[in-house]
């Protein structure tokens, strides 16, 4: 009986264990300097399993933009009114299909009179095309060029598959189970662990009323410091959640050895930053405004309406649709009001990494010039960092390794400087901004290290 026990409290131990680790083979992805643990690790079988997730569909081809506008033959176009006819329909036809597949325009409109707005439906999705407009104008440094549409959130569903609503209290004080304060449970929304599971009303309900984010403080308690444990935890839970909305770990933004240090960090923190304020912007501008639109069985167990937070574009993958640029092809969700989307300057406090460091190293196949997927990946994360601080121009310097002779070598890491130029200047980057190094130092060995372009950044 006593064997019996034992055998099982193995096999329920290890089940348990089991279900806490993933099996390999995992893939990795280093993404900074080697022995600084800057690594994305990613599970193959989750990305296959998860592909069609994230593949944008086919975009219909273009209208003319000549001939009557929406505006002029349909009533009650208060969005999209300056579009061709043929165009709205397009754009409506593709808005319809992310959104509402199964039930088409009857999903919106009453189908006996498509002007009227007697659907609240119809009301909150005029809501969201002006809010696409809006976020792909005025928030470029968050999207960069690849811009949003409503198929980024909805992916066939009438609503998003992952919205969040204010968490109800749950005091038992006069119980023995007592008040969990916000926490200790094991939600979903940041990562199964016990840090508070509503994040969210403090840093991404109104972008103009966030605390200050931090870990530590820098006065002592007595002094009014809010930087406790307790504010801590709250920073750690919405990291534990953008972490796992994007798929990434800490380091994707962060630098291993320095975690707190914005001069050390990697540009998509900047980007994060961004978008930390974007999110509350939308749910502040757009969504909470809506409450009394949506019918009770629309709302939260508070009373609220639905938000969105990074999950909701984003979905387990650090680029919405894996950076596919849909928004391209829908030329009216890139504009507000006859602007057409521009990158927006940076708040005056907008933290930025070091301006006299390294932005980003590219790296480079022994003997050849021509960017691969994760070199591409490097520049585009730096033309993002560049479109956010327009002051700050940039010289490359392009190095080899060993293989080969002096000669070669020289012409060689000109080459990848030039092709980093190059992609640097089809990602937005005008030239007058680029300074080319002369490859004076080629350095030894033959570590994908020495092989690079790197990236330096100066006022």
């Amino acid at each position: 009986m006593i064997r019996l026990f034992k055998i099982t409290a193995v096999l329920l131990s290890t089940m348990a264990l089991a279900a806490c680790w993933e099996r390999p083979p995992m893939e990795s992805k280093q993404q900074g300097y080697r022995g600084t643990g800057m690594v994305q690790i990613s599970n193959p079988r989750t990305v296959a399993e998860t592909a069609a997730l994230h593949e944008a569909p086919p975009a219909p081809p273009a209208a003319s933009a000549d001939g009557p506008k929406a505006k002029d033959v349909y009533q009650n176009v208060q969005v999209l009114g300056d579009l061709s006819v043929g165009e709205f329909v397009r754009t409506m036809t593709s808005i319809t299909s992310w959104i509402a597949p199964q039930e088409g325009c009857a999903y919106c409109h009453n189908l006996q009179n498509l002007a009227e707005d007697s659907k609240y439906t119809k009301v909150v999705a005029r809501k969201m095309v002006q809010m696409t407009q809006h976020l792909n104008v005025d928030w470029k440094n968050h999207v960069a060029a690849t811009g949003v549409t409503c198929y980024t959130c909805h992916r066939g569903n009438a609503v998003p598959a992952n919205l969040w609503f204010k968490a109800t209290s749950n005091n038992q004080g006069r119980y023995m189970l007592g008040d969990d304060a916000g926490q200790n449970k094991a939600a979903k929304s940041v990562g199964l662990t016990s840090l508070p599971y509503d994040p969210f009303s403090a840093y991404l309900l109104d972008n103009k009323a966030i605390p200050d984010i931090r870990v530590n403080g820098t006065t002592a308690l007595p002094t009014g410091n809010r930087h406790s444990i307790k504010q801590a935890e709250h920073t750690y839970a919405l990291m534990m959640h953008m972490a796992t909305s994007l798929g990434v770990n800490c380091t994707f933004c962060h630098n291993a050895n320095a975690l707190q240090s914005w001069q050390n960090a990697a540009p998509q923190r900047v980007t994060a930053w961004y978008g930390i304020r974007m999110v509350g912007d939308l749910n502040s501008g757009f969504l909470t405004p809506l409450t009394g639109t949506f019918p009770p069985n629309r709302l939260g167990p508070s009373g609220d309406v639905g938000k969105v937070y990074c999950a909701t574009c984003h979905q387990g993958v650090n680029k919405p649709l894996n950076g596919a640029q849909m928004a391209k092809d829908y030329p009216a969700l890139l504009y507000k009001g006859g602007v057409s989307a521009q990158v927006t300057a940076a708040p005056a406090d907008a933290p930025v990494p070091d301006i006299n460091g390294i932005l980003g190293k590219v790296l480079f196949e022994v003997g050849k010039s021509d960017l691969g997927p994760q070199a591409q990946d490097v520049v585009k994360a730096a033309a993002t960092l560049l479109a956010s601080n327009p002051a700050v121009k940039i010289a490359l310097s392009g190095y080899a390794d060993k293989t080969g002779s002096a000669d070669a070598n020289l012409e060689l890491a000109k080459q990848r400087a030039f092709a980093v130029r190059d992609a640097l200047k089809a990602g937005g980057v005008a030239e007058d901004r680029i300074e080319l190094k002369k490859p004076e130092f080629v350095v030894g060995g033959s570590e994908s290290d020495a092989r690079r372009v790197e990236i330096v950044a100066a006022r």
